[in-house]
């Protein structure tokens, strides 16, 4: 039967031998994009015990948490200055890091070339707060407040020493970028439950520091459907999603109509599920276009939650970042990873790092303050924290008012709260110089079992195969760390 259709009829004359063999497999691209243009059917799988297309039943017990907001402080923010309190440190200021401290462990070059590593302490006041006692920095009053619903991880540890490798490792599980993140992992593995938004999203706020690249919220080896989706807080809220100028609804829908078919019938005759991503690429930006600019718009919100995060519409911020959150979260996004960045305080950290927390600790509060209001806390895992820690000896000189820290992988802090997280606790504990891991250290694949785990997801076996290998987020480690959960 000859084909009516022109342009199937002209894929029809260029069939070759390997087109054949390919479009005996259609189920395939077939599978691929009745997955991709039904958004729920991931998850109802799962819910109903069957295997949805290109994922294991993820759903492997109850989950915790039905969605991750990650506020990820890009720069390494300072542990000993906020989260690990050491006053022997502060006592050996000015004198020579012991050797048996430090032992083989390599440093960045920026400090290797000093003729002293010189011990400094943090210049803060710390106290204990909330019924568990949890030790935190005055420059964290807010996170103070709400002491009781975070877990503080003192023993966090990685492997990369630079920012660029870390950032990757913390967000993929591995040093060398092509890897999914945990946000491309958690959309893969679930689903979206709102088909007018992505099922990841990112938000940008800071200025200076290092630079962000698009693939630490990239989909990987994944299907790129799974990738974040950066929205901004000022101008158009994603790039390009409004009609060009001159471009009505209905002829922007009429072209969508006429690019669909043209890529429906590649589909068939290529069999590449990667075809059906960009189907529903583009069906997902025309249905933003209604849904993103009512989601945006904060000015909507009472003067009191306004108030509250210190948030102000018309000014991006990480406060009005941290609102976005948790209007993304009620419309049921399923990971929101807000990105913060200078905190890379190699010089004049104290002024610095006040700054940085200033901008930050009313709003981080805030959200768990709105979120449990609202009964929203309990099924929300958020997160707090950076790629790695910074080192305890100074940077450059010491002087009254001003030092600097260098890059340290060895230990750092972060704290969760919410879906599954039992509040009020520290984990774990460094050594009194907060330079190694003394007791119950978590590694980066410990954290990222942990947050699948709340997830309802067993980490072993959310995998993807590529290049003949199963991967999955935690590579070939990780431990869920049992003491975080309630």
């Amino acid at each position: 039967m000859t084909p009516q259709n022109p342009f199937e009829r002209e894929l029809a004359q260029a069939m070759t031998r390997r087109h054949f063999f390919s479009r005996t497999s259609l189920g395939l691209g077939t599978l691929a994009l009745g997955s991709l243009l039904n958004d729920r059917l991931s998850a109802t799988a799962a819910q109903s015990g069957a295997k949805s297309f290109g994922t294991v039943n993820p759903l492997h017990f109850a989950p915790r948490a039905k969605r991750v907001i990650y506020l990820f402080m890009s720069g390494a923010p300072s542990h000993i200055d906020l989260y690990d309190y050491k006053p022997k440190l502060a006592q050996l200021t000015g004198t020579e890091l012991p050797a048996s401290v430090r032992g083989n462990q390599r440093i960045t070059g920026m400090t290797s070339g000093q003729a002293q590593l010189l011990c400094v302490g943090s210049p803060f006041k710390f106290a204990k707060y909330g019924k568990g006692g949890v030790e935190l920095s005055e420059l964290l009053p807010n996170i103070a407040k709400v002491a009781d619903e975070i877990a503080v991880v003192r023993s966090m540890f990685t492997e990369p020493i630079n920012h660029d490798p870390a950032v990757t490792f913390i967000g993929t599980g591995h040093q060398q970028p092509g890897r999914p993140t945990v946000g491309a992992w958690a959309s893969y593995g679930l689903g979206s439950e709102n088909r007018n938004l992505p099922s990841f999203v990112v938000l940008l706020s800071g200025s200076g520091g290092q630079p962000l690249q698009a693939r630490y919220w990239g989909s990987g080896f994944l299907p790129s459907t799974h990738q974040g989706v950066q929205f901004r807080g000022s101008g158009d809220p994603v790039l390009f999603v409004s009609n060009p100028k001159g471009m009505s609804h209905q002829t922007r829908r009429e072209l969508l109509d006429g690019m669909r078919q043209l890529n429906e019938i590649q589909l068939n005759a290529v069999g590449d599920p990667e075809i059906a991503t960009r189907i529903e690429a583009y069906e997902m930006a025309y249905r933003m276009q209604t849904s993103v600019p009512e989601l945006m718009d904060i000015a909507k919100e009472p003067k009191e939650i306004l108030d509250l995060y210190g948030a102000e519409p018309g000014k991006p911020s990480f406060a009005n970042n941290c609102l976005l959150a948790r209007r993304l979260a009620e419309r049921d996004v399923r990971f929101i990873q807000l990105i913060h960045r200078d905190w890379d305080h190699h010089s004049d950290l104290p002024n610095a790092i006040r700054r940085q927390a200033k901008l930050t600790d009313q709003a981080s509060a805030a959200l768990l303050t709105d979120l449990k209001k609202r009964g929203m806390l309990e099924d929300t895992l958020v997160i707090w924290g950076g790629e790695f820690g910074r080192t305890s000896y100074s940077q450059g000189e010491i002087s009254k008012t001003t030092f600097g820290r260098d890059h340290h992988p060895r230990c750092f802090s972060l704290w969760m709260a919410g879906g599954g997280i039992k509040g009020g606790i520290t984990i774990g504990s460094t050594d009194d110089f907060g330079y190694n891991v003394a007791e119950e250290p978590v590694h980066v694949h410990d954290f990222h079992a942990t947050i699948l785990h709340c997830l309802g997801i067993a980490h072993e076996k959310l995998t993807f195969k590529f290049q003949g290998r199963d991967f999955r987020l935690t590579d070939i480690a990780g431990n869920v760390v049992q003491k975080l959960l309630a």
